[in-house]
């Protein structure tokens, strides 16, 4: 898909499940200055409390997502979404496949059974968390571990770019289900569980 289809399909998502105003909204919306330094401090805070080592990375991009998701709606006056669909690298899929999905099956209870990538979008910014954690770990695709080193080096936190620049980086996020308020609440429950196990 070309980025603008691809933006018509995720204005269409996000109309789907929270309507079109906040479609108008996410296409709408440009990071001001204030709103980058924010949603940098937010990233920061969320990935103190994440442990490092964990398995699952498809669930972890959810967790991770669904944290920042509710952090940023806290500290921004922006249109958050959190998205679900296939990461690939040079048109390859890396996490997730390019078939039809059922967002409220794969997204109905705190364990997503997802195993595509999750990321947030702030307007039409890519916001990952979850690429770089998964990239440095040991159960990493190699196809995207070599190009996340190869580009982007060692000791990355946080992936930010506007949503039609990815490629130029060899990213494509390719969207197919925006999670509804009440699936991003149940993402919150595994996550909180990561944080602070019992």
């Amino acid at each position: 898909m070309t980025i603008a289809r691809d933006l018509v399909q995720l204005g269409k998502l996000v109309a789907a499940q929270h309507g079109w105003a906040a479609a108008k909204a996410f296409k709408a919306y440009e990071m001001a200055d204030a709103d980058k330094a924010r949603l940098a401090a937010c990233a920061v805070e969320i990935l103190k409390v994440f442990p490092q080592a964990v398995d699952r990375q498809s669930a972890v991009s959810g967790w991770l997502s669904a944290a920042l998701a509710v952090q940023l709606e806290r500290h921004l006056a922006a249109p958050v979404q959190v998205v679900a669909g296939v990461l690939a690298v040079d048109g390859q899929p890396v996490y997730g496949r390019r078939e039809p999905v059922d967002g409220p099956a794969a997204f109905g209870g705190e364990d997503a059974g997802w195993d595509g990538h999750v990321w947030v979008m702030v307007g039409p910014y890519v916001v990952d968390l979850g690429m770089f954690r998964a990239a440095y770990s040991a159960d990493c695709p190699p196809e995207l571990a070599r190009h996340v080193h190869s580009l982007f080096g060692q000791n990355q936190a946080v992936y930010v770019d506007h949503w039609r620049r990815t490629r130029q980086s060899g990213l494509s996020y390719e969207p197919q289900y925006v999670l509804s308020r009440d699936e991003v609440t149940l993402l919150m429950g595994g996550a909180y569980r990561l944080i602070a196990p019992q």
